[in-house]
C-alpha cells in the first residue's frame, strides 16, 4: 500500500465468485446497487456506509451483509482509511443449497452473529489463496445456511415457482448479446410474466431486466482486463456504446470503469496498457 492511495486486488478467478480486496483512504464509492450479496469483512479501520436510510459503521470482527440491489456507497470513518475484503455472490449460487426459498435478508447490513462470521473464514482468506472448487462448494452452502440462520424465516411469501424463475435466468445467460423481451421469458420459462417477475425478483434478489444487465457488465469488467478499449468492451458486451455502458457501470459499482481498472493496476493486479 503506498500512503493512501486507493487500491483493488481480486483473487485468482473462479467460476462460482468474486473475490476481492482494497484500500480507501477516503471517500470510496457513489451510491450505487448490484444485484449480487456483497458480504465483507473490515480488515483495518473504519467502513462507513449509508444502508436503508441510516448511516453503518462496520469495524473488524463483524460481518457485511449486503443484499441484493439494496443501494450502498462507502467511505472511511477516520483520517486512516480502511482496509477490507469482501466477496461478491450471485442468489442463484444460495438458491442451489436453498432450494427455492425467499432470500435471506440482514436488515442491518452488518451482522456480529459468530456463526456468520465462522462461514465466511473459507472464503475471506486473502487474496493470494486459491480456493479448490470442493472446498468452495462446501464454503457456499454453508454462507447459505447461516445466513437463513442468522436472517430467520420471511413470512407471508406467496409460493414461489423456483423451477420457472430458473428457466427464465438460464435463458437470459444464452442471449446475453440480444434484447430480451418479457414475453420471450415467459414462453422459456412456462410461467405467467407478472408471476414470474416476482418470484424472479424474490429468489434473485433484482429484477429480470437488472440481472441481464448486471451479466453484461461483467463481461465487460472481463474484456477490460484482458485489454480491450472501454467502446470495444461495451459493444461486444450489448450496450448500444461507452456512454450507455459508463452509465450502468457507474450505478452498479460506484466508480466508474476507467477508476475501478487504474485501481486494480495500482496493486499490479492488471498490467499498465
Amino acid at each position: 500500500m503506498n500512503g493512501n492511495q486507493d487500491w483493488a486486488l481480486r483473487a485468482p478467478p473462479s467460476a462460482k465468485l468474486e473475490r476481492m480486496e482494497a484500500f480507501f483512504g477516503g471517500y470510496g464509492f457513489e451510491p450505487h446497487r448490484h444485484d449480487t450479496y456483497a458480504i465483507g469483512r473490515t480488515l483495518a479501520g473504519v467502513h462507513c456506509f449509508h444502508y436503508r436510510n441510516s448511516m453503518r459503521h462496520s469495524l473488524p470482527g463483524g460481518t457485511i451483509v449486503l443484499h441484493p440491489d439494496e443501494l450502498h456507497d462507502g467511505e472511511a470513518g477516520t483520517n486512516a482509511g480502511f482496509h477490507y475484503r469482501i466477496l461478491y455472490i450471485e442468489p442463484a449460487l444460495l438458491q442451489q443449497a436453498l432450494g427455492g426459498k425467499p432470500l435471506p435478508f440482514i436488515p442491518e447490513g452488518i451482522s456480529r452473529d459468530p456463526r456468520l462470521y465462522a462461514a465466511t473464514q473459507t472464503l475471506m482468506q486473502g487474496m493470494e489463496c486459491t480456493i479448490d472448487p470442493l472446498e468452495e462448494d462446501d464454503a457456499i452452502y454453508d454462507l447459505a445456511q447461516a445466513l437463513a440462520l442468522v436472517a430467520g424465516a420471511r413470512r407471508g411469501r406467496k409460493a414461489l415457482d423456483y423451477q420457472a424463475a430458473e428457466r427464465a435466468r438460464e435463458y437470459i445467460h444464452s442471449a446475453l448479446d440480444s434484447t430480451i423481451t418479457l414475453e420471450e421469458l415467459e414462453q422459456a420459462s412456462g410461467r405467467d410474466r407478472w408471476c414470474l417477475s416476482r418470484d424472479f425478483r424474490a429468489l434473485y434478489g433484482t429484477s429480470p431486466y437488472r440481472y441481464l444487465t448486471m451479466r453484461r457488465l461483467d463481461h465487460v469488467r472481463s474484456l477490460i482486463v484482458a485489454g480491450q478499449t472501454l467502446t470495444e468492451a461495451a459493444l461486444i458486451a450489448g450496450f448500444s456504446d461507452q456512454s450507455h455502458m459508463t452509465h450502468h457501470f457507474c450505478r452498479a459499482y460506484g466508480i466508474t470503469p476507467a477508476r475501478w481498472l487504474r485501481m486494480l493496476r495500482c496493486h499490479g493486479t492488471v498490467a499498465p496498457t
